[in-house]
């Protein structure tokens, strides 16, 4: 039985479309750099975001809610843009017990991501740029359980700093992975350590 895959198994269609992931890297990298250097004002700003666009969202709904007069699920449209509504209210209003709540559901979805990232390295181990992948993941979950540790107090500037060095580690994560995409030889056998 043969144990060796092909680089061509491993990347797929990413040795035609690296750049893409490059870009997308070198952006994250950028964001996450400027999110490190105004870590309180990022974090004021992820909130803010979040609160905003959930008062978008409830504009959008209702406004659909409104034109559609004759569908049956119109009433229940309605009420979950009133929810959306007043939920950017309370965000934008209150950006501390925002921040304080959003940093709690951050730590979870930091340690969601980083297990992801884990697997995702798992199956790239062995090419190049999987370690990048492992040492995000691992970050990932390392700073999730940071979060929770100190919570409530990481919840007034956590936020803007983890998700600033989440996407620089994911972004040069990325970078590695595009570059390894360009250069593999579609030939090249990689141990298969499934």
């Amino acid at each position: 039985m043969d144990t060796n895959v092909t680089n061509a198994e491993v990347f797929g269609a990413l040795k035609d479309n690296w750049a893409w992931m490059l870009a997308l890297g070198v952006f994250m990298v950028v964001l996450g750099t400027i999110g490190l250097v105004m870590t309180a004002l990022f974090n004021e700003i992820v909130v803010m975001y979040f609160g905003f666009l959930l008062l978008f969202g409830s504009g959008l709904q209702l406004l659909q809610g409104f034109r559609a007069e004759a569908w049956r699920g119109r009433i229940w449209h309605v009420l979950i843009a009133l929810v959306y509504l007043v939920g950017g209210m309370l965000v934008v209003t209150n950006p501390v017990i925002a921040g304080l709540t959003l940093a709690l559901l951050m730590a979870w979805v930091f340690i969601a991501i980083g297990a992801l990232r884990l697997v995702m390295a798992w199956q790239l181990r062995g090419n190049r740029g999987w370690l990048w992948t492992l040492l995000s993941g691992l970050l990932s979950v390392a700073l999730g359980i940071m979060i929770i540790y100190e919570w409530p107090q990481s919840g007034l500037w956590v936020v803007g700093l983890f998700v600033a060095i989440e996407m620089l580690f994911a972004g040069w994560s990325q970078i590695m992975i595009a570059f390894a995409a360009k250069n593999f030889s579609p030939n090249d056998t990689v141990p298969s350590k499934a």
